[in-house]
């Protein structure tokens, strides 16, 4: 969740779409960017926010039969 400024906050969601991926997090330079990688490490996606308009990440872990978390 990000603040937008005069427009509120925004909510995007970044999630491993395919079996294997993983969604890794990094902040550099007041900058949190938001990755999917494959199995090798190589981005497919990624998404990159300004750290001070960051309200919250929230990881949810995926469940044992891997479908998504209810909520």
């Amino acid at each position: 969740m990000i603040d937008a400024g005069g427009e509120g906050t925004r909510t995007y969601e970044v999630a491993a779409s395919r079996a294997g991926r993983r969604v890794e997090i990094a902040t550099r330079r007041g900058v949190v960017e938001v990755s999917e990688v494959t199995r090798t490490g190589t981005p497919v996606r990624t998404a990159r926010f300004m750290a001070s308009r960051v309200l919250a990440l929230v990881e949810h872990p995926v469940s044992s039969d891997g479908a998504e978390p209810s909520g």
